[in-house]
């Protein structure tokens, strides 16, 4: 365990306007709220703080500055004034006129740096050419006698100059630099930011190891809860079932709407769980978008004889698997072309045979024999869901918290990860024989902890194939676009 935190690290968040300083810290702490981020510059006129917590304590506060905005005259000034060091020559200048007046802006950057910080993180738009203002800046700021440590923002952009402001820090003595996109971040960025940081300042390596280690456990801690929201989500779905006289469903246009009701049944399944994933990587509800399943016309099919309900039902028993399985290959042909005199004789059968523990199973024939089909959807629909949704984990492990556009991600392609999915699909299926599993249904829940255990298997399949998903998704979003405060 990490030894307790007793003063957090202090860093200023400098840079030029519209480098994204607010951006990263929106991305760095998950406070999608912090300051304000607009595509105009000068956003940020004043300093202000906020804390990156460890375990609910602050580990490190960072100064969010305004932008640099006239560095060529300041650096002209600052070379004028007197002082044997340059340290004392930002000093003079922070305790005169000018930094009432002319230089106000920079004042309040150069004084976060020099009196509210232990190094500063220099921001930088690659896109943006090298310009003698930005030479101006990043000389300025090492007048401050604090180790400064470059963070290159927006190098997915396909405008990004990357290389040559690698070569203008080098020249400036600048040697530990990272690569940050605040809108969005490649996984695991955050973490070497911090170990990077760390080069930078010896006697806080210690404290800068702990908040790494800190920040992989929460990584693995926040996938492994949006797996466990996503299986939840699964297994409304797969338990998901309505009834429909056989006289409507004869009638292709009550068919065709009652069809239509599923698929938006479905549909607000789905959108809740996306809403809880938002909620569990620190997003707002609305900052991503569900792509709208396929068209489920065809995807239904009757769950009288569904197998896990006959299996469920000889557990009842005290019979095993081995009833539910036969009764069930007895039914699945009866499914196939009974009149409704045999399946009415293989109903008696069944109901004489079993008919103490049997009951949901024989409501459910008599609901057949009078004429009431009772719908589910597909295991298809369930893979395809899947898919999307560990799509979706895998965009927002990748999303900046400063990103302004709504994330909307295609319709995944089904089973392109394979036999990863289909295990998923298989861990679902005792659902099927609990529609009270489903949340909102009407039913009491009895087995919940049925329930429980089917989506930890669901969520520990999903997480087994997670990787794949997480390790290949990219964002277009930090490419287009102007510079974000």
């Amino acid at each position: 365990m990490p030894e307790p935190i007793s003063t957090p690290i202090r860093v200023a968040v400098v840079g030029h306007t519209n480098a994204g300083k607010t951006s990263l810290l929106r991305t760095l702490t998950r406070q999608v709220d912090f300051g304000e981020v607009a595509d105009r510059p000068g956003t940020t006129r004043h300093a202000e703080t906020i804390d990156l917590k460890v375990e609910g304590v602050p580990a490190v506060r960072f100064t969010d500055t305004p932008g640099l905005e006239d560095s060529v005259a300041l650096q002209e000034y600052l070379s004028r004034l007197p002082g044997e060091s340059r340290p004392e020559r930002v000093r003079t200048f922070l305790q005169g006129p000018e930094a009432r007046e002319s230089f106000e802006q920079e004042a309040k950057v150069l004084r976060a740096l020099l009196e509210q910080a232990d190094a500063a993180m220099l921001v930088i738009d690659t896109r943006e050419p090298v310009l003698p203002k930005y030479r101006a800046e990043i000389e300025i700021l090492t007048w401050c006698a604090k180790p400064v440590m470059p963070v290159l923002n927006f190098v997915r952009a396909p405008n990004s100059r990357r290389e040559e402001w690698q070569k203008v820090l080098l020249e400036s003595n600048l040697h530990a630099q990272v690569e940050f996109d605040a809108v969005a971040p490649f996984v695991g960025a955050e973490r070497r930011l911090y170990g990077d940081l760390a080069t930078l300042l010896h006697g806080k390596r210690q404290q800068l190891s702990d908040i790494v280690e800190y920040l992989a456990r929460e990584s693995a801690d926040r996938r492994r809860a949006a797996c466990r929201v996503a299986a939840s989500g699964l297994v409304d779905v797969a338990a998901l079932r309505r009834q429909i006289s056989a006289e409507d469903f004869s009638i292709e246009l009550r068919r065709t709407e009652f069809v239509r009701t599923l698929h938006e049944d479905v549909g607000a399944h789905a959108r809740r769980t996306v809403d809880e994933l938002l909620q569990v990587f620190a997003f707002r509800r609305g900052d991503a978008e569900v792509a709208r399943l396929p068209q489920m016309a065809d995807r239904w099919e009757d769950d009288l004889f569904n197998s896990e309900t006959l299996r469920e039902a000889g557990k009842k028993l005290g019979l095993g698997a081995m009833i539910g399985a036969g009764v069930g290959a007895v039914a699945d042909v009866a499914m196939a072309g009974l009149s409704l005199g045999a399946a009415t004789t293989l109903g008696a059968t069944i109901g004489g045979a079993l008919s103490g523990g049997w009951k949901p199973l024989w409501r459910k024939l008599e609901n057949r024999l009078n004429g009431v089909q009772e719908l589910t959807v597909e295991d298809p629909v369930l893979l395809l869901l899947a898919d999307h949704l560990l799509s979706l984990i895998g965009a927002l492990e990748q999303r900046g918290h400063a990103a302004m556009e709504k994330l909307r991600l295609p319709a995944g392609q089904a089973g392109h990860v394979g036999e990863g999915l289909k295990e998923v699909v298989v861990a679902l299926q005792p659902a099927r024989g609990h529609p009270e599993w489903e949340r909102g249904a009407k039913s009491r829940r009895s087995t919940d902890g049925d329930r429980q255990e089917t989506l930890e298997h669901a969520a520990r399949q999903l997480e087994t194939v997670m990787p794949k998903y997480g390790s290949s998704f990219l964002f277009s979003a930090s490419a287009g676009g102007r510079s974000l405060e």
